[in-house]
């Protein structure tokens, strides 16, 4: 057994069906077109923030200090008002992310994706009539507030109603949506810049995704775990022939499903109380690192400020808004290539193998810009190699940490905390977000392109973990994930002996 791996794929448990259906596809595709708009509002966020029609309006201060040759370049967006309207979006996210475990519990999966998008659709509409900075940020509250639900219930969702077979490709397409999202809002960020009302526009649009999510949504039913918690057995039963075929026997899963929601409604605790318990330390470990790995790549801050970090290396302005649509098309491509292996090679080998190009992309780049000082440009062929292996960086991303972070949090978790171990995972997620968005203009106006260094450092240090730490989950099902911990060289002192609720619940072991 390799170190941090465990070979217990198709143990205990079964998957009862593992087979394709286009209703599950279909419910699948329509469920993780939320990650639209994560996607969406991460991609214009950069781009708006370099448009001079909108610098004049809200920050004519920062437009000065554009047009001022004296300016060090990499200190020009360092403003922590401008960062505010992008990060303020992410401290909402926490917020309701926490609130969205009872939610998500309370009234399903689904309904929580339709709430999601119909408070987006406000904050994109409060945005595109913004006329003060106060409106703006009330704006990007309302939209955090949409991505905090929508991002908390879709990964559960995919993994609850996919095939344990299939359950990591299908569970990618969010991150496959997010990316069309940062592409699309790259490419109306290019179109629009040019114009006075431009910005209005690109924040306006964010009305669009929302809209197809929610009505996409009303014509989908919740998960049947979702359904069993809630106790609407005969709905379950019907989401569950509807997603494995409707000449399919669904009644063995269908009991199992029950057990395992039995097991959850004898633990009479606060959820949040019994997560922290010892049996669960290793989920909650995963639920904390991975998603605080994942800001620490620092994918999200290259997204919002794509634009502002190609001008800064010397792009003019179209060509750092092309530039970051680039690096969105580059991750957008790699995530299509993880849904086709993820299920095939598995999670770890994905992690480690992006985690050592984004590694290796990051030194080159921090290379490549060593000695500017920013009071000059960089030569257009150091500006191309840094493009290049941004792009590669992206790849990298795009195949591993991007959709594998909502994938590990969201099937690892037993029924009885599992929208609280997700809401625990997003929140750390916006949390960390929300920080280096605030800190990262003000980093690089005093480092330079050394703050990658920061960078590089914990994308090592993710690795490594990895490597050590996490137990590989392909093709296990939901049920029977309490396996790979037991068996993992490391985690297995915290969750064996099994606790007696398994012992006295667990459903036989497929023959």
């Amino acid at each position: 057994m390799a170190v941090g791996g465990v070979g217990v794929e198709g143990a205990g448990g079964s998957d009862f069906n593992g087979k394709i259906t286009v209703s599950v596809v279909i419910s699948c595709i329509i469920a993780a077109t939320s990650g639209l708009l994560f996607g969406y509002d991460t991609g214009i966020s950069g781009g708006v923030t370099t448009m001079a029609s909108f610098l004049e309006k809200f920050f004519p201060e920062i437009l000065r200090k554009m047009r001022s040759a004296e300016t060090n370049v990499y200190c020009v967006y360092d403003s922590q008002v401008l960062t505010l309207f992008t990060s303020s979006l992410y401290l909402a996210g926490l917020i309701s992310s926490l609130a969205a475990s009872r939610v998500t519990a309370m009234f399903g999966r689904r309904n929580t994706m339709i709430l999601g998008g119909a408070t987006f659709l406000l904050g994109g509409a409060l945005n595109a009539a913004a006329q003060n900075i106060a409106m703006l940020i009330v704006g990007r509250i309302f939209l955090g507030f949409g991505v905090g639900f929508t991002n908390q219930a879709t990964p559960v969702y995919l993994s609850e109603v996919a095939p344990a077979k299939w359950r990591g490709a299908l569970n990618a397409g969010f991150q496959f949506f997010l990316s069309v999202g940062v592409v699309a809002a790259g490419c109306i960020n290019y179109a629009s810049a040019k114009r006075s009302w431009g910005w209005r526009l690109s924040l306006g649009l964010a009305v669009v995704p929302a809209a197809i999510m929610s009505s996409g949504a009303l014509l989908i039913s919740d998960s049947p775990s979702s359904l069993i918690e809630r106790n609407r057995l005969e709905e379950a039963r019907k989401a569950l022939r509807r997603v494995r075929g409707k000449d399919t026997d669904v009644e063995a899963e269908l009991e199992e499903l029950v057990k395992w929601s039995e097991v959850a409604k004898t633990m009479k605790e606060e959820p949040f109380l019994t997560i922290f318990k010892r049996q669960y330390r290793p989920h909650l470990v995963m639920a904390i690192a991975i998603p605080f790995f994942q800001q620490l790549t620092g994918i999200n801050i290259v997204a919002f400020y794509a634009p502002n970090l190609f001008q800064s290396v010397g792009f003019g302005n179209d060509a750092s808004l092309l530039s970051a649509i680039v690096l969105g098309v580059v991750s957008l491509i790699a995530v299509l290539f993880a849904s086709v292996v993820v299920d095939r090679f598995g999670r770890r080998l994905l992690f480690i193998a992006g985690g050592t190009l984004m590694f290796l992309s990051v030194a080159v780049v921090l290379a490549v810009s060593t000695g500017t000082d920013g009071s000059k440009e960089l030569s257009k062929g150091r500006a191309i190699l840094v493009l290049v292996f941004m792009s590669l960086y992206a790849g990298g991303f795009g195949w591993s940490w991007g959709p594998l972070t909502w994938l590990i949090p969201s099937e690892i978790f037993p029924l009885q905390i599992r929208t609280t171990g997700q809401s625990i995972s997003i929140a750390v997620n916006f949390l960390t977000v929300f920080i280096l968005s605030q800190t990262f203009l003000t980093m690089l106006c005093h480092f330079k392109f050394g703050a990658f260094l920061f960078y590089a450092a914990w994308i090592a240090l993710m690795t490594l973990f990895v490597i050590l730490f996490l137990p590989e989950t392909k093709g296990i099902p939901l049920e029977s994930m309490y396996m790979v911990w037991a068996k993992h060289w490391y985690w297995r002192r915290f969750v064996t002996p099994q606790p007696n609720h398994i012992h006295n619940h667990q459903p036989s072991p497929a023959p």
